[in-house]
């Protein structure tokens, strides 16, 4: 497996040489394809999680007053930390796995990189998020949260964000193509990893050690916590209480970069012929 492993993370390198800008226009386009007909267009990505950020802001200011506080902050601005990353991170996970399916025309009608279409689904992701931190930076200095130094830490893990979740789409998105089943089980287990996540709590006040240890294998808690450290917390990236949460992680990350590179290099001949 290793061998088939390196070898698929070579191809897909080797596609994406020389094709940023192809990228780029591919990413615009796919993000004006999904609002097609609507008159605000691509807007409309930043229009919908914001109007579901107002709904929990009115929910958790107004109407749960005694929701109080959590790990220190009031209970929305602790949720939006979570909430911004999170919208991404299922936008991504969902779409990276519909990828293949979705833009089909590329891998059986024309001579294209076909990891190239996870890149630019991804992208187009990465561009509304990058819109929604715009957002919720001002909304988190306007509450008296910033601005810091720690705040830099947010251009290291976006960017990882981005690639872990890229990488976890070489392996979504072939075998999603291959069968629907699989697709839908990605849906179907998102909800759970909503709850599981930390969006709403602090996954690192559980009192149980071996289940507190257990949050660290959940890689959507790292980078959840990682924005909170940056925004909220002010703790550094290598602070050395949180060592084993770091290993864990960056072990998880080599292991799914080599089961990306063994599926894609494996049903990558085939995809023509599937779909």
């Amino acid at each position: 497996m290793s061998i088939k492993a390196l070898s698929g993370v070579s191809d897909i390198i080797t596609e994406h040489r020389g094709q940023a800008k192809k990228i780029w226009m591919l990413a615009v386009n796919d993000l004006i394809k999904r609002y097609k007909g609507a008159v605000m267009g691509p807007l409309w990505a930043i229009i919908k999680p914001t109007f579901t950020l107002f709904i929990l802001w009115f929910a958790f200011t107004i109407g749960i007053r005694s929701s109080g506080m959590v790990n220190g902050y009031p209970r929305f601005i602790f949720m939006l930390s979570g909430y911004i990353p999170w919208f991404f991170i299922s936008e991504i996970i969902v779409g990276g796995s519909k990828s293949i399916r979705n833009n089909s025309q590329f891998v059986t009608k024309l001579s294209f990189p076909v990891s190239n279409i996870m890149t630019f689904t991804s992208v187009a992701s990465m561009i509304i998020h990058a819109g929604m931190c715009v957002i919720m930076y001002g909304i988190l200095v306007f509450s008296g949260y910033g601005p810091s130094i720690y705040n830099l830490q947010f251009f290291y893990y976006m960017p990882l964000m981005f690639v872990f979740f890229l990488v976890l789409s070489w392996s979504t998105a072939p075998l999603s193509a291959f069968s629907r089943d699989f697709e839908n089980l990605i849906n179907a287990i998102m909800t759970g990893l909503f709850w599981l996540s930390g969006i709403f709590w602090n996954t690192y006040d559980v009192d149980n050690h071996i289940l507190r240890t257990l949050m660290y294998f959940n890689p959507i808690n790292y980078f959840i916590n990682g924005y909170r450290k940056s925004f909220l917390y002010g703790i550094s990236i290598f602070d050395g209480n949180y060592t084993k949460e770091l290993i864990i992680f960056y072990a998880e990350f080599i292991l799914l970069i080599l089961l990306g590179g063994h599926f894609y290099k494996k049903l990558r001949k085939t995809l023509p012929d599937i779909l």
